[in-house]
């Protein structure tokens, strides 16, 4: 053999070495056809990962097959997705790099917050009416377009309005008053009125077909509680309404994490006059909602217009307060 003919078949068992093996797919699981990966990938099923996390009964439900068919389907998504085992403290400051900050326009509830709304998570902003909750949905709408180097995420919004509180005009205000056309702000912000709890679970669905097409990166829920609240009356019917509202959030949570996006949720509270001191203001959803999400603000009115933002709950950041207005032009120092 001459020299020139070793070398190229040299250098073709190392091309074929460096060939990396396709990734399985949903068409890979065992008894999944053509048919069956459609219901799954309809049901917003797109990788092995999220089907290898799924109890049978939540698969059959989600993509309306049968519970037998769905724990085997389960059973190889778990042998052929990529399940990671545990990782240094090191490896995930390293995937921390990825978070981003959102501006709130005030800058006290920016420092509040550690430089700003986090992405992938979830922040729940609860108070009693008038404390300013939806007017920071409306700015954080506004903010998200803004590029990243105005202390936005330049991307799409996601709204889903459950007491009727969307006000374009409002979009149209906050937008002037960061120097933005109005209506390029508001071509960005996508906006579905949600009338009960069913459909407000089901647009979480449509969020993650949206996601493919649009970058996503700011999903609001005005306001989380109510239709639940509504709907789910009595003792006999708290379990039922808890176990959806969990439901509810893991899936914005799975949302906010795939896409780097923040999900921001609004609260209704209740007052307990049982409470012998302190505040006997409480937000809706119980522990349940408290647990779910990664912040937590409460917001109260104060003198001369003023609101005041209380972290109570954070993974890594300290309570504290944060004094802002509310003007014509949004969230102000």
């Amino acid at each position: 053999m001459s020299e020139e003919t070793a070398s190229e078949k040299v250098a073709e068992e190392e091309i074929v070495i460096e060939v990396d093996e396709p990734e399985p797919t949903i068409e890979d699981l065992p008894g999944v056809g053509p048919a069956t990966a459609e219901k799954l990938r309809e049901a917003g099923f797109e990788d092995l990962l999220a089907i290898a996390v799924m109890s049978p009964s939540e698969l059959s439900e989600q993509a309306e097959l049968g519970e037998a068919v769905s724990a085997k389907i389960i059973a190889g998504a778990k042998k052929l997705a990529n399940i990671g085992g545990f990782v240094s403290g090191a490896a995930l400051l390293d995937r921390r790099k990825r978070v981003q900050k959102l501006t709130s326009g005030a800058s006290s509830l920016d420092e509040l917050l550690g430089g700003g709304f986090e992405t992938q998570a979830i922040v729940e902003v609860f108070g009693e009416f008038g404390s300013g909750k939806t007017q920071i949905g409306h700015q954080l709408a506004v903010n998200c377009i803004l590029g990243l180097e105005q202390g936005g995420l330049d991307g799409e919004i996601v709204y889903i309005d459950t007491e009727d509180t969307f006000r374009p005009e409002r979009i149209s205000q906050m937008a002037e008053g960061v120097g933005m056309d109005p209506q390029a702000a508001l071509d960005r912000i996508h906006v579905a009125r949600a009338y009960n709890s069913a459909h407000q679970m089901l647009l979480v669905d449509e969020i993650k077909r949206m996601a493919k097409s649009l970058d996503v990166r700011l999903i609001i829920v005005d306001s989380l509680t109510s239709h639940f609240r509504a709907e789910y009356i009595g003792r006999g019917m708290l379990a039922p309404r808890q176990q959806k509202l969990n439901r509810h959030m893991k899936e914005l949570k799975q949302v906010a994490d795939v896409h780097n996006a923040i999900v921001l949720v609004t609260n209704q509270v209740m007052s307990k006059p049982d409470s012998m001191w302190g505040d006997p203001t409480r937000a809706i959803g119980g522990h349940i909602v408290a647990h779910a999400s990664t912040f937590r603000l409460y917001l109260r009115k104060s003198k001369g217009g003023r609101r005041i933002a209380r972290l109570i709950d954070s993974p890594n950041l300290p309570e504290g307060e944060a004094v802002f207005t509310v003007t014509s032009e949004g969230l102000r120092d």
